[in-house]
């Protein structure tokens, strides 16, 4: 069986592979044109995808009647079509859980890091401006007692909430549907509307979906609180970028804290010259332990499945 790895990914998970077929990774780690990646698969019984790969019914034509599964490397998995996927009879997974720790931590970080204007006051010294310690220098604001929303109250939502309250902050969360968590994170739900007026912090982790693209658009932001600051570490379009870099220049919001970005890996230019935003290039699950899990439960996924057994993970066809 032909295994195609769509990019680089430690040594520990194509060893579990190598145990079901023959594997053939890409060796570059920029993303495969859309080209390239029909051509790669030709043949393959599994695909291990990367989250900037989109597969879709061509890519599963390319690959032949042979798939069986697509692994994707990532939580998220709006770049695949699963349900065209499913009609070829190809199984699609996922890697939750093992990245919620490490995700959690970068929302966290960032929020501290814009909050406390730290990545400003890093730059301020590297640039070997004259500065000397005075009570009213480089204010930031502080988070005990401060309301966190959070925008879809899964996994790592949780995660960060539990982080929150070891900060002593608020928690309220919206949602497609309440959460059993609620009572022990002491977390209060609300709609989308409350939430973005009453909260001191905003909290991105639902999934990309048709509903949740521009989730954040000029409307939502012009609702938040002029103190207010958003967090976004879930996918980049689901906050219209344009519409963040006006508001954060308009003064409607205090900040904003980007791990993920619309076009990656691009970045709304505007962004890029404000001291009021904190941008990192999609860092959220980018610890060794992480990503070599995350790895190695696609690898684990693939070797089921071509095994004659179940995913692990799978994702739902419908």
């Amino acid at each position: 069986m032909r295994i195609v790895v769509t990019g680089r990914i430690p040594e520990a998970a194509l060893e579990t592979l190598r145990q079901a077929g023959e594997v053939r990774m890409s060796e570059t780690n920029r993303p495969l044109t859309p080209g390239e990646l029909r051509e790669a698969v030709g043949g393959a019984s599994a695909i291990v995808s990367m989250l900037h790969d989109k597969i879709d019914g061509s890519v599963a034509d390319a690959a032949g009647p042979g798939l069986r599964v697509v692994a994707n490397v990532a939580v998220g998995y709006d770049n695949i079509d699963v349900a065209a996927l499913a009609e070829r009879g190809v199984l699609t997974t996922n890697t939750p859980g093992v990245l919620t720790d490490a995700t959690a931590d970068l929302a966290f970080g960032l929020l501290l890091a814009l909050t406390r204007r730290l990545v400003e006051g890093d730059r301020l010294l590297r640039a070997r401006r004259p500065w000397s310690f005075h009570l009213g220098f480089m204010l930031g604001s502080g988070l005990q007692g401060k309301t966190l929303g959070i925008v879809g109250l899964g996994q790592i939502g949780r995660a960060v909430a539990r982080r929150a309250r070891a900060f002593g902050m608020h928690i309220i969360y919206s949602g497609r549907s309440r959460s059993a968590a609620e009572n022990e994170l002491d977390a209060r739900f609300v709609t989308q509307d409350e939430l973005l007026t009453t909260a001191d912090v905003v909290s991105l982790h639902c999934p990309l979906t048709p509903e949740t693209r521009h989730l954040i658009d000029a409307s939502a932001l012009a609702a938040m609180k002029p103190s207010a600051v958003l967090v976004n570490t879930t996918r980049g379009p689901v906050v219209d970028e344009p519409a963040l870099a006006d508001a954060l220049a308009r003064g409607e919001i205090a900040g904003a804290a980007l791990d993920v970005f619309e076009k990656e890996p691009e970045v709304e230019p505007r962004l890029l010259e404000l001291d009021n935003v904190v941008l990192t290039p999609h860092l959220g699950s980018a610890t060794v332990e992480t990503r070599t899990e995350m790895a190695l439960l696609a690898a684990r996924n693939v070797i089921s499945v071509l095994g004659g057994g179940e995913p692990v993970t799978p994702v739902p066809a419908g």
